[in-house]
């Protein structure tokens, strides 16, 4: 049989949404990574497969968040040797990623270096539920009806990214990974006239999470992989204005 690499989405923090599927492919792999920021820490993605899983084992694959491109580079090549080696051995690997692995995951860039090594790693995945559905879902009101649109935007290297998707009103927009940038965003969304709807989202499902409207979060930054949901222009979340 072909070396398989599955990317596994296990949700935004709230062990209640992994889905069936993601557990039994955890429990049926051979070996099962999960990223981290340090060897001696638990990340986030595992300490979910622990409280769902608790027999499944994970692994550590160090991914600092780090501004040098060759430092971060040597981190993947390390991590991607780990699991080639694996694969190499007639493993079935797991990689286990927070919300989806085909949305902004590190998996992707991980098998990309699989593959160069081991051409024919047969990379699969399993889709997990988003921090921004959970978010959604929080607030009680549909997210998008009929011919509105969503533009799902990462902020990471700053709000400007918003411009664009902001001129469409009868879109939704929703920002990843712009925690730090949470006042510039809010003042942006205010300017225009979004703000009053839009709500954050923080350490869903662990300790210190929070659901608020943006407006009342908006003086200070919140943690890196926070959500902002804003829902089109023309909608309320109790409804149409």
């Amino acid at each position: 049989m072909a070396p398989t690499f599955i990317g596994v989405g296990v949700g935004p923090g709230d062990p209640g949404l992994v889905t069936l599927k993601a557990v039994a492919v955890l429990r049926a792999a051979d070996r099962v990574f999960g990223p981290t920021m340090a060897s001696d820490a638990v990340g986030r993605a595992e300490s979910i497969v622990s409280q769902v899983a608790p027999e499944v084992r994970v692994e550590r694959l160090v991914f600092a968040i780090l501004r040098d491109e060759a430092a971060r580079g040597a981190a993947h090549e390390a991590a991607a040797e780990q699991v080639v080696a694996c694969l190499e051995a007639d493993e079935r690997v797991a990689f286990v990623t927070l919300g989806d692995p085909n949305v902004y995951s590190t998996f992707h860039h991980l098998a990309a270096l699989v593959c160069q090594r081991l051409p024919a790693t047969v990379v699969e995945t399993v889709p997990g539920i988003m921090a921004f559905q959970d978010v959604a879902a929080r607030r009680g009101a549909p997210l998008l009806d009929g011919s509105e649109r969503l533009h799902l935007v990462s902020a990471v290297d700053g709000p400007e990214v918003l411009d664009v998707p902001l001129a469409d009103a009868d879109a939704a927009v929703v920002i990843y990974k712009g925690g730090r940038h949470v006042p510039a965003i809010a003042d942006r969304l205010e300017r225009a006239g979004r703000l009053d709807d839009a709500v954050l989202g923080e350490l869903l499902g662990l300790p210190g999470e929070r659901v608020v409207p943006l407006k009342e979060a908006a003086g200070d930054p919140a943690a890196y992989l926070a959500s902002v949901v804003v829902p089109p222009g023309r909608t309320t979340w109790g409804g149409r204005r």
